[in-house]
């Protein structure tokens, strides 16, 4: 019994001697792998530390980083004069379209209120105004024979000639020949006579507080001859005729 346990013991301890002897090969083993994978992986380490020896290390920045640099004296004042002109530039624009706008707003009062612009539409004035020209009037309430007016007539502006005025009588002749008060008219301003579209009854008195007008072509001018248009009242009147300012070459005082 006891040879038993002694053999027991034995093998127990040849098996630990062998587990020792296994170990320590491994042992010796993981080393040698160490010191062959050694001088690779120090190789960066050493290549550098040799060009850190030589000053040659080179540092990389992020490819969005940017050095803050400190303007010169020349920079700051060339962008200071940049600044100056483009407000000196935006107080002229600002102060030009202002006054642009003022200009504007008051010609438009003045147009609307005292000195109405108008365009002449048909020839019943010529060869005085013909189509397509521009006039000036102005607003007012004592009109003379020869004045040329213009006013409102079925949601349309008119331009006649004053021919006579509140009580005056008017007669025309079959050559179309005026006459005012049993005095002929002196009309410089026609190229022909014609007694035109005539219907009513001469000699004819003009009525209170009204103006018998008539077109300087009379052969074709609708006017105050025919009852359709009659003579024209005071609240009628836009404004008498002062200025002819289109065309440009026949600007000219009415």
């Amino acid at each position: 019994m006891a040879g038993e346990v002694q053999s027991a013991r034995n093998k127990m301890g040849l098996l630990r001697n062998k587990n020792k002897a296994e170990d320590a090969k491994r042992s010796k083993a993981e080393k040698e792998t160490k010191i062959k994978d050694k001088p690779k992986n120090s190789e960066p380490a050493a290549n550098a530390e040799s060009v850190a020896d030589k000053g040659e290390v080179e540092t990389t920045e992020h490819p969005q980083a940017k050095r803050f640099e400190i303007p010169t004296l020349e920079q700051l004042e060339a962008e200071l004069g940049r600044e100056k002109y483009r407000w000196r530039f935006r107080r002229v624009l600002r102060s030009t379209v202002y006054a642009l706008i003022t200009v504007a707003a008051v010609a438009v009062l003045v147009a609307t209120l005292w000195m109405p612009v108008l365009q002449i539409s048909g020839n019943s004035m010529a060869p005085t105004l013909t189509d397509g020209e521009i006039v000036i009037s102005l607003k007012g309430s004592e009109f003379r024979p020869g004045d040329i007016i213009a006013f409102y007539y079925d949601n349309k502006i008119l331009i006649k000639r004053v021919i006579a005025g509140p009580g005056d009588w008017v007669d025309i002749d079959t050559d179309g020949t005026v006459f005012v008060n049993e005095q002929e008219l002196y009309e410089p301003y026609l190229e022909e006579k014609a007694l035109g579209d005539c219907n009513i009854l001469l000699p004819y008195q003009v009525p209170e507080s009204k103006i018998f007008v008539m077109g300087d072509h009379r052969s074709v001018s609708m006017d105050s001859r025919n009852t359709a248009l009659g003579c024209v009242s005071d609240d009628q009147i836009v404004g008498r005729l002062i200025f002819r300012i289109w065309p440009l070459n026949g600007v000219r005082v009415m």
